[in-house]
């Protein structure tokens, strides 16, 4: 029987979120129904109110969470009620080409749930990422549930499904930052000071955070970091450079996604270093570098998609850290809201005055 819950819905595009009833079905093959415990308010759901995703509105919004599994439907074997899971928007296939090269973190062929949840009057839902976690429940493809260990806080590990893994992943999976690299961070949000925890955690023996806000540095010192630009005071690619010895960092992590701060990025690196973008960029963005550049520093100039993490294997380790003491989640958390304080969230996340807003249901 399908079930009627609180969500928040974006109705049209740049238009305030409201609370409205949505329906939940029952799951259907493949698919679970899971009860939200929290959920972060991440800039990609800013992304789908603005209509900047598609326009295939209303959205039901929020998908960086974590929660409880209510229940599952035909077929699924390694999931069942009671589980305490990160949602994740990045359920493999096991079928296209990279999962059966044994690179499932790469799939080309993720999926969620068939069925659409609905408004009452029988509106179809797009749920956002696939999840749709501003919700009392929502319904997803049972790939979308990771099964973590339940001591664990759900507003902290539930960043995990979005922004959180996205940074650290930049930093361990695509840049491959190791013991004793330098690593610069540009750009200190919730993803940047994620990528600067990734490399403290890992060992990196400088850590260099950039921003153009003294707020958001001072909570990169708390991530990790061991010394702050502020670039709007001072050229990043040259502080970068005095920082490490004249050469610029092995691995710099841009985490803003613009042509500016893109070249900064590209500059500020060591000669056979590595670039990762996990900033977004907008679709009308162009980037100009002389390909002599590109040629003679050499290295690798990457992209990291949800930090190139395959959740069933890196969730539960991050997790497992977390519980050790040894990943400061909790830092992410700047205050905890109620699913009808998610429009206010927004506007103290466009103004930079919070990490991470947390809904709490």
């Amino acid at each position: 029987m399908s079930q009627r819950v609180r969500g928040v819905v974006a109705r049209a595009k740049g238009q305030p979120v409201e609370s409205t009833t949505v329906v939940v079905p029952d799951p259907g093959p493949g698919e679970a129904v899971v009860a939200v415990r929290t959920c972060g308010v991440c800039h990609t759901d800013l992304h789908y109110r603005e209509g900047g995703i598609n326009d295939d509105f209303p959205f039901l919004l929020g998908h960086e969470a974590a929660g409880v599994v209510e229940a599952v439907g035909e077929g699924v074997a390694d999931l069942q009620a009671g589980d305490f899971v990160v949602l994740n928007w990045r359920a493999v296939c096991g079928r296209c080409r990279a999962c059966l090269r044994g690179r499932p973190q790469y799939c080309f062929d993720t999926h969620n749930a068939q069925q659409r949840m609905t408004l009452e009057d029988g509106t179809e839902l797009s749920p956002a990422l696939g999840i749709g976690a501003f919700a009392d429940k929502t319904l997803v493809a049972a790939g979308q549930c990771t099964k973590v260990d339940p001591q664990a806080a759900p507003a902290a590990v539930g960043l995990l499904g979005c922004g959180v893994m996205a940074g650290i992943g930049a930093a361990v999976n695509t840049g491959g930052v190791t013991r004793g690299d330098s690593v610069a961070v540009i750009g200190c949000g919730g993803v940047g000071d994620a990528a600067i925890a990734g490399a403290n955690l890992v060992g990196a023996h400088r850590i260099i955070a950039v921003d153009v806000e003294e707020r958001k540095l001072r909570w990169a010192r708390r991530f990790g970091a061991h010394h702050t630009v502020n670039a709007a005071e001072t050229d990043p690619v040259q502080a970068i450079r005095d920082l490490t010895g004249g050469f610029g960092a092995d691995v710099v992590i841009e985490a803003v996604g613009t042509p500016r701060t893109y070249e900064q990025a590209f500059y500020a690196r060591d000669l056979a270093g590595t670039v990762v973008l996990v900033g977004v960029p907008t679709p009308d963005m162009r980037l100009d570098l002389p390909l002599l550049d590109v040629f003679g520093r050499g290295g690798a100039l990457k992209s990291s998609w949800y930090g190139d993490c395959l959740p069933s294997r890196d969730f539960p380790v991050l997790v497992d850290l977390y519980l050790q003491g040894r990943l400061d989640l909790d830092g992410f958390v700047s205050e905890r809201v109620g699913l009808d304080e998610v429009e206010e969230a927004f506007a103290r996340m466009e103004r930079g005055e919070v990490l991470r807003s947390v809904v709490v249901l």
